[in-house]
């Protein structure tokens, strides 16, 4: 394993990183939820929250792009991956899910590949907060061609001309 990679036995789970997330928010506990359902309620419990707010402390984006990672269903992970574009903006964004990509376990770098799908989410000023006054935003904060074309680079499938 080389530096940086990160062993699959210490990475965190789904359910690990949608419980940190919902104690950031102070979201009540699920007890009464069975184990195999509690990650998705939690999810779902954090979601409008989550969009909701102009901003988010900086405690919050790595049990979030955790939690999207993790996330084992890919119609699901944009719950978490949209509210972190809009907050940090989706030059961090996938700059974290490169750098998954790059260095994570096998089952990190699925997450990543599913991830990466929904932070291309449309912005729209209507839909958070996140936006100054009169729906500007800073365009730095997504400006990714550069992440784009390492993406494409690591990705792209030998002797295939279409990648």
């Amino acid at each position: 394993m080389a530096d940086g990679e990160r062993n699959e036995a210490e990475a965190p789970t789904f359910l690990s990183s949608a419980a940190e997330v919902a104690r950031l928010l102070d979201l009540d506990t699920v007890a009464n939820v069975p184990e195999d359902r509690r990650a998705r309620h939690l999810a779902h419990a954090a979601r409008k929250p989550l969009l909701e707010r102009a901003r988010l402390p900086e405690e919050f984006f790595a049990p979030l792009m955790a939690a999207a990672v993790y996330d084992p269903d890919p119609s699901f992970c944009r719950w978490f991956v949209e509210p972190t574009v809009y907050v940090f903006g989706r030059r961090r964004v996938m700059a974290t899910l490169l750098d998954y990509l790059l260095t994570g376990t096998d089952a990190e770098q699925a997450g990543a590949k599913r991830a990466w799908y929904c932070a291309h989410v449309p912005l729209h000023a209507d839909r958070s907060p996140a936006y100054a006054p009169g729906g500007r935003r800073d365009p730095a904060l997504d400006e990714v061609r550069d992440l784009v074309d390492k993406w494409l680079e690591f990705t792209a499938v030998p002797g295939r001309s279409d990648a």
